[in-house]
């Protein structure tokens, strides 16, 4: 059934909201949200969700932000996967918009950070899966749900993911989606944690497109990314985890959250972890 004129309008305003929340938080400095012991006891990070309904609500269950006022959580991708329409379309495009009334509830303690599939919807770039165009199922799931609406909806989505920060850092800890490839040979512009973005920072090789999409985990590329954002641990999503996370490098956690093996990391700002006790500090949603 396509949703009343008083529920479009309702879903126009939270991403409208939503936005602003994302600009105006105040551990957010240019394009980083910084969690340091001032505003955090702990922080909940997790990754890719795709849609995975049963995941998302047992990961944000699990944060129980109302009753942990120092407790921030920490979510990323969450378009393209999960259920469709009866009549064709994904319904991915629901989740994203719990994501935005959640910021709206708790806009200092949720951070929802930018990926690549939502890179991808921001920017009209085209992913594949399956023989399927996922931006266009997402669309159509957008159609069968808003009807014509649709586009005015998509547009308030549009404004909402390009609000969105690129990453966080808690202590000694940088949390982003992906690494950049070869930044140990071509190096990075990590001017684009501090400045206004630009629009050939989403093009393909811009500087955010790179943080989103590479997969270059070598442990000379993660150590020469993590020297230019002063981190020791870098932790991401991404990467598909059979186990429900990877450590590729002693200075890498990579963490999936769309399995029935999601895994999720609790960090605090004031700790320095080794590879084994990081390991310890992982956590099977169950």
């Amino acid at each position: 059934m396509v949703a009343s004129p008083e529920t479009v309008a309702c879903i126009i305003a939270t991403y409208r909201q939503a936005a602003e929340c994302n600009r105006a938080t105040a551990a957010r400095v240019g394009n980083l949200v910084e969690l340091n012991h001032d505003v955090a006891d702990e922080v909940m990070i997790t990754a890719d969700l795709h849609g995975n309904r049963v995941n998302f609500n047992k990961l944000w269950n699990l944060a129980d932000l109302a009753n942990h006022p120092r407790r921030h959580l920490i979510m990323q991708e969450v378009c393209h996967g999960g259920p469709t329409y009866p009549g064709g379309g994904c319904m991915s495009h629901r989740m994203l918009e719990d994501v935005a009334l959640y910021k709206t509830q708790f806009p200092e303690q949720f951070h929802f950070l930018m990926s690549n599939h939502e890179l991808a919807e921001l920017t009209d770039y085209p992913i594949t899966k399956h023989r399927r165009v996922l931006n266009l199922s997402f669309r159509c799931g957008l159609r069968e749900r808003y009807g014509d609406a649709a586009e005015e909806v998509r547009l308030a989505c549009l404004d909402f993911l390009a609000s969105l920060p690129l990453a966080a850092r808690c202590g000694r800890a940088f949390i982003c989606h992906s690494l950049p490839e070869k930044v140990d040979q071509l190096g990075f512009d990590v001017s684009v944690f501090d400045r206004p973005l630009e629009e050939e920072d989403f093009a393909c090789n811009g500087a955010a497109f790179r943080l989103v999409w590479g997969r270059d985990f070598r442990p000379e590329n993660a150590a020469a990314f993590a020297r230019l954002v002063s981190a020791e641990l870098l932790v991401h999503g991404h990467e598909p985890c059979p186990t429900g996370f990877e450590i590729p490098n002693n200075q890498q956690v990579i963490l999936d959250c769309c399995t029935e093996h999601a895994c999720y990391l609790v960090l605090r700002p004031l700790e320095k972890l080794s590879p084994g006790e990081l390991v310890d500090r992982i956590q099977h949603l169950g």
